[in-house]
């Protein structure tokens, strides 16, 4: 039976889902892959101690654990008698990528947007005339960046669906739950895969993580992920003295990089298409070295692109005679489809629960990865779920508020799906 929201309350709802989220937005907690620690960055403790006392202020048991992780739990509602459901969780990110500032983030709130090029700073245009979702948003109401940063909405959209949804179910007493976990996990954009994630504090055995895009996006698998080091070993010597003795390192890595297939880069890619994507190279003539992502939905696929990119690396040095490529490929997470589809139970609750709402979903792969699949591989399924954002890590990020406002009662609806 659908949670019955009436138009009052769902306008409450809305603006209490833009007034948080954009408070969140203002946070600066881009996180940085090259740091070990977790946090990576000390921007996001300034969000998790703010959630945490927001989620304290509502009455609802939270802890902020040594490493930036915010875990909360409400209990259930049902009558004493009825037995016990299982306990679920609602996960977000805490972290923005590192790609594009995350810093000084100003928020624009369009109401009733009229179609219309929206002109920011720097150059950046939303034209509805190239993105048919902004195009289909006209007389909704949007929330863009100024053009000079990202926005923030993966995944601070997310925790603010989540927070509200929260709010909501501890003021209507009349929406029987089970007990309910929140988890809010720093470093996601780092591809790090929860480090430090306090596993024996959770007592959820079903998640559903809140980091998704479009309105009706829902999804439960995503890509293998490895990262991949390599360093480029050569030798140097003064250029006027190089015949017969220099080998160029920063060269070999730029060799090395050209042998990356064009038609299996990120551009070039989509569906179930996995990719190579150089990250970044740097070097000199002695030592030079380089970072890639790596993709690919299955496994087989994954060794076949790893063995790809060893057999680059022999070639390197069969053309730099002398020189040496050391490769180091380390696995990110893993496509958490298996795992989710060995409780069916998991996702049918979801779909379930976007019909009584009335949100007509879709169901596609993640081309990247969520927290989920690493909760995936700690034993918790967790599908994903839709926030509203879209251009992620850009500067031409936008946030349709209709679309959170359906995943925020998207969860208060999974809230009363499983306590059946």
């Amino acid at each position: 039976m659908m949670v019955w929201i009436n138009a009052a309350e769902e306008r409450q709802l809305k603006d209490a889902l833009v007034e948080r989220f954009v408070r969140y937005a203002k946070v600066w907690t881009t996180s940085d892959p090259k740091i070990a620690d977790t946090p990576s960055t000390s921007g996001q403790w300034d969000l998790a101690r703010l959630l945490h006392s927001e989620l304290t202020a509502l009455g609802i048991e939270a802890e902020l654990t040594d490493h930036c992780y915010v875990l909360a739990r409400i209990p259930s509602n049902l009558p004493p008698e009825t037995p016990a459901p299982e306990t679920i969780g609602f996960s977000a990110h805490l972290d923005t990528a590192e790609e594009v500032s995350g810093k000084d983030v100003k928020p624009c709130v369009v109401t009733n947007y009229d179609g219309r090029k929206i002109v920011l700073r720097d150059g950046v245009v939303l034209d509805p005339g190239a993105d048919a979702d902004l195009a289909a948003a006209a007389g909704k109401t949007i929330v863009h960046t100024d053009g000079s940063t990202l926005l923030g909405a993966d995944d601070k959209a997310g925790i603010a669906a989540i927070v509200c949804a929260a709010d909501f179910l501890l003021s209507h007493d009349e929406v029987k739950h089970g007990p309910i976990e929140i988890i809010f996990t720093p470093d996601e954009e780092t591809g790090k895969g929860l480090p430090e994630f306090p596993l024996e504090k959770i007592t959820s055995k079903v998640c559903y993580t809140l980091d998704g895009g479009a309105g009706g996006e829902l999804e439960i698998e995503c890509f293998n992920a490895y990262g991949v080091d390599a360093r480029f070993l050569g030798r140097a010597i003064h250029p006027g003295a190089a015949h017969g003795v220099l080998v160029n390192a920063a060269l070999m890595a730029a060799s090395y990089s050209a042998m990356l297939p064009r038609n299996e880069s990120p551009e070039a890619t989509d569906g179930y298409y996995g990719f190579y994507c150089l990250m970044n190279i740097s070097g000199c003539h002695e030592e030079a070295s380089l970072r890639l992502i790596v993709r690919d939905f299955t496994r087989s696929g994954m060794e076949r692109r790893i063995a790809a990119l060893e057999s680059f690396a022999r070639a390197v040095e069969a053309q730099f005679p002398g020189g040496k490529v050391i490769l180091d490929a380390k696995p990110t997470y893993y496509n958490m489809k298996e795992k989710i589809e060995s409780r069916p139970e998991v996702f049918d609750k979801l779909k379930e629960a976007a019909e009584n709402i009335g949100v007509d979903f879709t169901v596609k792969p993640i081309r990247g990865g969520t927290d989920g699949a690493r909760l995936a591989e700690l034993g918790i399924p967790a599908p994903n779920i839709f926030t509203g954002g879209r251009n992620f890590h850009s500067r031409a990020e936008w946030l349709l508020v209709e679309d959170i406002l359906a995943a925020c009662r998207l969860v208060i609806e999974l809230a009363a799906v499983w306590a059946v």
